[in-house]
């Protein structure tokens, strides 16, 4: 079913502030209904209350800000969970997203009491949003962006995949024969160079960060109604200043290269 029912939205606001130390703290929650999976939008959000004393204009100081959908399936709600706390457990230890935003906060204070002239206004922006939903599939769109210092902040975008009906994830090898992943490499590559308006044998060494010039596929994917979508990352590909590149490889080119019964050949997994 690539053609979803209407939303049916049931929109609600529980707003809930607490007073902290250095921190303002806010919680919302509204909830989604749909034809497949039920969800509510949930978020945790704190505020510095220091604000830079070098910059006496800003109408804002640092901030956390952490939004994502609960679903009554307790499974697919750790999956999230362990995506966002991914990036932070090599640096330290969090169980849950209050963790992540209070953290942030007390590194900022921490930072502007050392330096108190410094003109800098943190902040942490994690978004979770459902981007494409079926009977049985589940795209998640995860977007991360911070900035603790330096020229200019990050953002990365990446997905999750999930099969709604063996409540499992989707991973590329899943969904592309066996000993067929060199075929999607070379078909993706046409369709790169067709892109970017390079020819098929300019060399891609020196104009791209692909390692050692051979092109290769972005981490992040999901299935789109168009196809097989692949994401780069500023940074992945290409110098920051070029932003995200898209490319997506279209049902009817992944017809000898994808396995049968999947979402990217069949509505029905």
């Amino acid at each position: 079913m690539r053609n979803l029912i209407a939303y049916i939205f049931l929109l609600f606001t529980i707003s809930a502030c607490n007073s902290g130390k250095g921190t303002t703290k806010e919680t919302n929650k509204k909830i989604a209904l749909t034809d497949t999976l039920a969800y509510a939008y949930d978020s945790v959000k704190v505020y510095s209350k220091n604000i830079p004393k070098a910059n006496l204009n800003l109408i804002d100081t640092a901030k956390a800000s952490i939004s994502f959908p609960v679903f009554k399936n307790t499974t697919l709600n750790q999956l999230i969970k362990r995506k966002v706390f991914d990036f932070f457990a090599e640096e330290e230890q969090v169980t849950s997203y209050q963790d992540i935003a209070d953290s942030f906060i007390k590194g900022y204070d921490g930072f502007i009491s050392e330096n108190p002239e410094t003109p800098q206004s943190w902040f942490l922006i994690i978004k979770i949003s459902v981007l494409h939903q079926t009977s049985n599939y589940l795209a998640l769109k995860y977007i991360h962006s911070d900035y603790a210092g330096g020229a200019h902040g990050n953002t990365n975008i990446s997905f999750l995949n999930y099969n709604t009906k063996t409540n499992t994830m989707l991973t590329l090898d899943s969904l592309i024969q066996k000993g067929k992943m060199e075929a999607l490499v070379n078909t993706a590559e046409v369709i790169f160079r067709k892109n970017e308006k390079i020819s098929p044998i300019e060399p891609l060494e020196g104009k791209y960060f692909f390692d050692r010039g051979k092109f290769a596929l972005a981490q992040s994917f999901h299935v789109s109604d168009k196809g097989l979508v692949f994401l780069y990352n500023p940074y992945e590909i290409k110098a920051y200043a070029e932003g995200y590149t898209e490319l997506t490889v279209p049902f009817s080119a992944l017809i000898e290269i994808a396995k049968p019964n999947t979402i990217l050949t069949t509505t029905s997994l």
